[in-house]
């Protein structure tokens, strides 16, 4: 993280030459553009506009459900595909196309929900099945009802998880707990048993502990939205997230910012640290590099 002012002058130099090639801005939701409110701010929303009237396109890269993040994309006036399940499920609202849709295999699918349901777990976790952009779930937990209500999805309880699998292959798998210090070593543990190249593991919410495709990550998601869709480079592309989940998309861009609520790791790769979402970080990140 860059605090002293110094570094914080040579950021902002480095960077300046870079300002007037800026033609993608891509943005997460939780934590950057909305906060505990699940709202887009007026100021956030206007200043978007502002990018957008300059020319340069705006898009949303999320972990949240296609159909949860949608409306966002209608706030933001996003005319480009919208990225969810970090990168999992890529699609254009105007025609509905797809243009990427990576499942977890089947074979892991079962062996994580194994893991998930050992006897001491159990009882901890929440498990969800991503399939088709519904929500498949063991039973309603506490956990899982209040992620429903701030993602505008009905769950749909169906007992052994294992029933969906038959025809099909998830997205995404998440485990919830409130406990975020299980939820670590979860990670570490299963860390352990995954490479990188057998499934792509992340946290978006320090309580989530999210499951993919190995070839899925936002950094992997905008460089197909900025290369193959818009023929553009990397130096580009501005991207703005707050968590473990837009790693890659920050270190992928040009111009990476990590909002101020961002984890210290996260922080530390972006080129610049930006006040928090309640704090309408978003705007003043774009007012500093793109207006």
């Amino acid at each position: 993280m860059h605090t002293a002012s110094t570094d914080l002058m040579a950021s902002i130099n480095n960077h300046t030459e870079d300002q007037k090639d800026i033609k993608l801005l891509v943005l997460d939701i939780d934590g950057t553009i909305a906060g505990h409110d699940n709202q887009v701010s007026e100021t956030v929303k206007q200043a978007i506009a502002a990018v957008q009237a300059k020319g340069i396109k705006v898009a949303i890269a999320t972990g949240r459900m296609y159909c949860s993040a949608w409306r966002f994309h209608q706030d933001i006036k996003s005319t480009l595909p919208l990225v969810a399940y970090q990168g999992a499920w890529i699609q254009d609202p105007k025609n509905q196309k797809i243009h990427r849709h990576l499942a977890v295999s089947r074979e892991i699918t079962h062996q994580l929900l194994d893991y998930f349901e050992q006897p001491e777990l159990r009882s901890l976790l929440s498990v969800h099945f991503y399939i088709n952009d519904q929500l498949y779930v063991r039973e309603i937990t506490t956990e899982t009802e209040s992620y429903g209500i701030r993602c505008g999805v009905t769950p749909i309880p169906i007992g052994d998880l294992r029933q969906v699998l038959t025809n099909e292959q998830p997205t995404k798998i998440l485990a919830l707990c409130d406990d975020a210090n299980l939820i670590q070593k979860l990670m570490g543990s299963l860390r352990l048993q995954y490479t990188p190249s057998e499934l792509y593991m992340t946290t978006s919410v320090a309580t989530f502990l999210e499951a993919a495709n190995p070839y899925v990550n936002k950094g992997t998601a905008v460089s197909y939205l900025a290369e193959e869709l818009l023929g553009l480079t990397s130096d580009n592309v501005m991207t703005i997230g707050d968590n473990f989940n837009d790693v890659e998309m920050l270190d992928y861009a040009g111009i990476g910012v990590a909002m101020g609520s961002a984890p210290e790791p996260v922080q530390a790769i972006a080129n610049w640290v930006a006040p928090s979402v309640e704090h309408d970080g978003v705007a003043i990140a774009i007012e500093k590099f793109l207006l």
